[in-house]
C-alpha cells in the first residue's frame, strides 16, 4: 500500500533498486546530490545533473521536462554517502515560469522497478522558490528510508547547493542552467512573434506514466511539445527514458558507425534499464514521446503561420486605402507567401524527425520480446512459455494523422493496474457505425480473445488464470481458441446461475486476499486458494446480470486489480443505459479499447488524439493457437 507522505515524514524502503518519478506543472531539470553524514556535498563530483547525469547508483535525465524519472540503485551508492537528495529546479532564461508558485504543485513518487508505488509526496506551499529538495534517501541502522523534505530555495540552485556546503555553488549552478538553456534552445521548432529571428521556444513536455498509455504506449490512454534537436537538426534521443550512461548489466548494444555529419543510427535497447526488456520498454515510450513532441511542434508552427498571416492581413486591411487596388493584393500575396514558407519549413523539420523515428522503429520492432511484439513478429515462431513475468504487455499500436504508417507499440505495465473494456457499441465511432451490429460484436469478442491469449502467453505456468462469463453463449465461436486449447480452468459460465457462481468465487477471493494482506497474515490463506493472477472475460454485459451481480462486478473493477483480479469486458455501453449513472464509475475504471481503429486515446504530454489500432493476427496464421497450445501443455506439466 502506497504511503502518502507529508513534509518531514519518513518511510522505510523495502528494496534498493528504485525509480523516482516527478511530475510538475512546467519543465524542470533533475539533479541528485550525495552527501556525507553531516549533510555536506564535498564537491561537484558528488552531483548528478543534466550535464553529467550519472553517479554510482544514480542516474538522472539529461533534459528538462515536466515529467522526470530518476533511477537509483542504493546498493551501488558509495559507502561514504549517507544521504541521497532528490531535487529539481526551474530552468532559467528559457521563457518559462520563474517560481513554483505560478505552477501546479509538483508531485514525487518512489516506485520499485516493476512500477509498484512505495511512497508519494505532493510538494505544496511553494511560492517564490525556483529550486527544491523533494526527497531525501538516507541510511538508518543498515537500512534505507525515504523522507519527504519539500525544502524550496528562492535563490535557485545556487542557494540550494550553497546550503548543502558545495564550494563555488553559484558558478556550478550557472553551468548547469546554461547547459539546460542551450539544450532547450536547440529544441526550438516554431516561430514566436516579437523575437528578432521570428522563432519561439516551446517548453518540454512531461514524461509518460503508458497507456500505462498509451502506460503510452495508455494511450496511452493526457504537456509539451517539441523533440529536442541537435546541431544537425536531427532528433536527439537523450530524453528522460533513454540511456545516458552504460547500465550495470547487461552491456549496452554498440551503435553502428555513421558517416560524418549524419545523425547516429538507431540501436535497439538504447534507453535506461536494468535489463534489455526494460530498456526496450523505455525506448518505446521514448519514441512515443518524441512523436508527440515533434507533431506538437509542427502543429504549433502551422498555427503560428496562420495566425501571423491573419494578423498581417488585418493590419493591411485596417487601412481602407489598401482594401482594394494593387497595394492590397501585394500585401495579401506577401502574407500568404510568408505563411507558405513557414509551413514548408515546419513540414521539412517534421519529415526529418519522423524519418529518424521511422528508422528507429524499423530497428526496434524486430528486437521486441514476445510480450511487446506484434503477432506478425518472427519472435512468436520461436515462442516458449516464459519463466518470469514481463514488465509490460502490448495492447496494439497508436499513430497520428501526420504519418499514419509510423506506428508506436502501445504498452501497458504488468500486472494490469486497470481492467480493459473492448467497446462493441456502434455509436462509439464513425467506423463502428458503418459496420453491422453482429459483425462488430463478433470482432470485439475476437479482439478480447487475442488480448487474453497474449496475457496467458506471457505469464509463467500457474501464474495466470482465465475465467469466462458468456451468459447466452453468443461468444462461443470467438472463444474457440481458448476453449479448444485447454487453457481455461472450466467452460464459460452461462445463464444467471453461472454468472453468480463465478462472480461470487472471485469476490470471495478478493475479500480473503485483502484481509490477509491488511492483517499481515498472507500465510493463513486457504491452501486451495488460487494465488495466480485472475482475468475475468465478460461478454455481452449486462445480459444475464441481476442487480447483485452488477454490484459484484463493480466491486471487482474497483478492488480487484490491487489483489490480482482483472476484468476484460466486451460490452456496448448503450445496452446498460437502464442503470443510468450507477455504472459510470465502472466505465471510468476500465481502459477503453476498440475492435476497429479509433481516435479516442490521448497522450500524457500535449493531449493529441491518437488513433488506436487493435492487434491483428495475420490471415491464416495459427500463431495464437500454437502459443495457447504451448501454454496448455506447460500448465499440465506444472500441475503434475
Amino acid at each position: 500500500m502506497t504511503a502518502e507522505l507529508v513534509r518531514g515524514q519518513n518511510h522505510p524502503l523495502p528494496q534498493t533498486r528504485l525509480e523516482i518519478r516527478v511530475t510538475a506543472g512546467a519543465p524542470v531539470l533533475a539533479c541528485v546530490t550525495l552527501a556525507d553524514a553531516a549533510g555536506t556535498v564535498p564537491g561537484t563530483e558528488w552531483i548528478a545533473h543534466p550535464g553529467s547525469p550519472t553517479l554510482p547508483g544514480v542516474e538522472v535525465s539529461r533534459q528538462a521536462a515536466a515529467g522526470l524519472r530518476y533511477h537509483v540503485d542504493l546498493e551501488a551508492v558509495p559507502e561514504r554517502a549517507h544521504l541521497v537528495h532528490v531535487l529539481f529546479a526551474l530552468p532559467e532564461g528559457v521563457g518559462g515560469p520563474e517560481r513554483f508558485g505560478s505552477t501546479a504543485a509538483p508531485f514525487a513518487a518512489v516506485t520499485s522497478t516493476d512500477g509498484t508505488e512505495i511512497a508519494s509526496f505532493t510538494l505544496t506551499a511553494l511560492d517564490a522558490e525556483s529550486a527544491v529538495v523533494a526527497l531525501e534517501l538516507y541510511r538508518r541502522q543498515g537500512a534505507w528510508k525515504v523522507r519527504a523534505v519539500g525544502q524550496g530555495y528562492a535563490g535557485g540552485l545556487a542557494e540550494l547547493f550553497g546550503d548543502q556546503g558545495l564550494p563555488e555553488a553559484r558558478a556550478f549552478a550557472a553551468t548547469i542552467q546554461d547547459a539546460v538553456a542551450r539544450h532547450l534552445a536547440n529544441a526550438v521548432q516554431a516561430p514566436l512573434p516579437g523575437s528578432p529571428d521570428g522563432t519561439r521556444v516551446r517548453p518540454e513536455a512531461p514524461a509518460p506514466e503508458p497507456v500505462t498509455a498509451p502506460a503510452p504506449p495508455g494511450p496511452v490512454p493526457h504537456q509539451q511539445p517539441v523533440p529536442p534537436t541537435g546541431a544537425d537538426g536531427a532528433v536527439n534521443y537523450t530524453h528522460p527514458g533513454r540511456r545516458t550512461s552504460t547500465p550495470p548489466t547487461p552491456p549496452p548494444p554498440a551503435a553502428p558507425p555513421t558517416a560524418p555529419g549524419q545523425p547516429p543510427r538507431p540501436v535497439a535497447g538504447d534507453a535506461t534499464g536494468w535489463s534489455m526488456d526494460e530498456r526496450l520498454y523505455n525506448q518505446v515510450w521514448g519514441m512515443f514521446e518524441d512523436l508527440a513532441r515533434a507533431v506538437a511542434a509542427y502543429r504549433s508552427a502551422i498555427d503560428f503561420a496562420e495566425s501571423r498571416m491573419e494578423q498581417e492581413l488585418d493590419r493591411v486591411l485596417s487601412d481602407p486605402r489598401n482594401r482594394i487596388g494593387r497595394a492590397g493584393d501585394t500585401a495579401r500575396e506577401a502574407a500568404r507567401a510568408k505563411h507558405d514558407e513557414l509551413a514548408a519549413r515546419a513540414r521539412e523539420v517534421l519529415d526529418r524527425d519522423l524519418a529518424q523515428l521511422a528508422a528507429e522503429t524499423e530497428v526496434v520492432e524486430p528486437a521486441l520480446p514476445a510480450a511487446y511484439a506484434g503477432w506478425d513478429n518472427p519472435v512468436w515462431h520461436a515462442y516458449r512459455v516464459p519463466m518470469e513475468i514481463p514488465m509490460a504487455l502490448r495492447l496494439g499500436d497508436v499513430h497520428l494523422p501526420e504519418r499514419p504508417d509510423l506506428r508506436i507499440p502501445m504498452l501497458v505495465r504488468l500486472p494490469l493496474e486497470r481492467g480493459l473494456w473492448v467497446d462493441s457499441g456502434r455509436l462509439s465511432s464513425e467506423g463502428a457505425m458503418m459496420m453491422d451490429e453482429d459483425q462488430l460484436r463478433r470482432l470485439a469478442m475476437d479482439t478480447a480473445v487475442i488480448h487474453a491469449g497474449r496475457l496467458l502467453a506471457v505469464y509463467p505456468p500457474g501464474e495466470f488464470t482465465v475465467h469466462v462469463i458468456d451468459p447466452a453463449g453468443s461468444g462461443a465461436a470467438a472463444l474457440a481458441p481458448l476453449t479448444s486449447s485447454g487453457v481455461l480452468d472450466g467452460p464459460p459460465a452461462a445463464g444467471a446461475a453461472g454468472v453468480a457462481a463465478v462472480l461470487t468465487k472471485l469476490t470471495q477471493r478478493v475479500d480473503l486476499v485483502q484481509m490477509a494482506v491488511r492483517g499481515g497474515a498472507a500465510e493463513s490463506l486457504p491452501p486451495d486458494l488460487d494465488t495466480a493472477e485472475q482475468l475475468l472475460i465478460v461478454n455481452d454485459f449486462p445480459h444475464g446480470f441481476d442487480d447483485r451481480a452488477v454490484t459484484q462486478l463493480r466491486y471487482l473493477a474497483d478492488e480487484g486489480p490491487s489483489v490480482g483480479v482483472h476484468l476484460l469486458m466486451v460490452a456496448d455501453r448503450e445496452d446498460a443505459d437502464a442503470y443510468g449513472p450507477v455504472l459510470d464509475p465502472l466505465w471510468r475504471s476500465l481502459l477503453r479499447i476498440t475492435p476497429i481503429p479509433d481516435s479516442h486515446l490521448a497522450d500524457p504530454w500535449v493531449g493529441h488524439a491518437w488513433t488506436y489500432e487493435p492487434p491483428t493476427v495475420p490471415p491464416g496464421s495459427r500463431v495464437v493457437a500454437q502459443a495457447l497450445e504451448q501454454v496448455a501443455a506447460a500448465r499440465r506439466a506444472w500441475r503434475r
